[in-house]
């Protein structure tokens, strides 16, 4: 598994756990809801700023998200 499945498999899970749809997720964080779908299935190289507006609009900080079994 790379970096980017593993990325987009930790912002599933979350937005899981928060109980929201992709479009949901894509509107608090300002980005777009195909661009939600390509980063959990990890077919996009996402930015450290897009990963921030997802981090923040997915209510974790940086150290929850990355306080995960896949990045141990």
């Amino acid at each position: 598994m790379d970096i980017k499945e593993k990325v987009g498999g930790r912002i599933r899970e979350l937005r899981h756990k928060l109980d929201i749809s992709q479009e949901a997720l894509g509107n608090k964080a300002d980005v777009d809801r195909t661009y939600v779908t390509d980063v959990e299935n990890g077919r996009r190289n996402i930015s450290v700023e897009v990963l921030e507006k997802l981090i923040v609009a997915l209510e974790v900080s940086f150290q929850e998200f990355f306080d995960s079994k896949e990045f141990k």
